[in-house]
């Protein structure tokens, strides 16, 4: 059973908020207070999967070869790119960026980790789409399918940030269980729980927002 006001500010966000052409985002933008963010252990750097997802299929690319590759492709993976593939990406840094731009994210094996942080880590760094690795005893069909519905609270050295919850065209009541889910994880990280919160707004990408705390 979802916290009342979260679902009613969910509600009035969705109702109020012009309709779009397109399907708008809906996020969180959270602020924090009494922390010093120069601290690293300050700092919020979480993965949470939401139970309802973002409503979206995420493009992930995954550089494996062989039978991982083929899994990950019939997995649902966006690219599958091989170390042939992998050496043409380095000598060419255009094809590069448009890859890293489409893609949500990478998953890799772990073999191919040294050689795309030497050659593809200055693309994929700043952009905070270095690959996961893909462990010996992980199933990639099982982690793209995880990472299919998890978001990252990352504050970095700001007080403010935000997260996609889902998308403006999901049940509200999913939407509210999304957000509680964030709630529950932030409020459990930071040093002082939830007195570390100023505000947390609900919003859509061009929207209005709502306060939730």
């Amino acid at each position: 059973m979802v916290e009342k006001t979260i679902l009613e500010a969910v509600k009035k966000v969705i109702e109020e908020s012009p309709k779009r052409n397109f399907s708008e985002s809906v996020d969180l933008a959270i602020n924090l207070k009494n922390l010093d963010m120069n601290q690293p252990k300050n700092r919020v750097d979480e993965e949470v999967i939401l139970p309802h997802g973002l409503g979206k299929e995420l493009k992930i690319g995954v550089f494996a070869k062989g039978d991982v590759g083929l899994r990950a492709k019939a997995a649902g993976a966006a690219y599958v790119i091989s170390d042939v593939e992998l050496d043409e990406l380095a000598a060419d840094k255009n094809r590069a960026r448009l890859l890293a731009n489409e893609c949500d994210l990478f998953i890799a094996e772990t073999q191919f980790m040294p050689i795309i942080g030497k050659n593809l880590g200055i693309v994929l760094g700043p952009r905070g789409k270095m690959p996961i690795p893909l462990m010996p005893n992980k199933d990639i069909g099982e982690l793209i399918q995880s990472k299919q519905n998890a978001v990252k609270l990352r504050s970095k050295d700001r007080l403010t940030f935000h997260v996609a919850v889902g998308r403006r065209d999901m049940n509200p009541e999913d939407l509210a269980e999304n957000i509680e889910t964030i709630m529950a994880r932030l409020e459990r990280v930071l040093d002082k729980g939830k007195h570390n919160l100023r505000t947390v707004y609900v919003t859509t990408t061009m929207g209005k927002s709502e306060r939730v705390v």
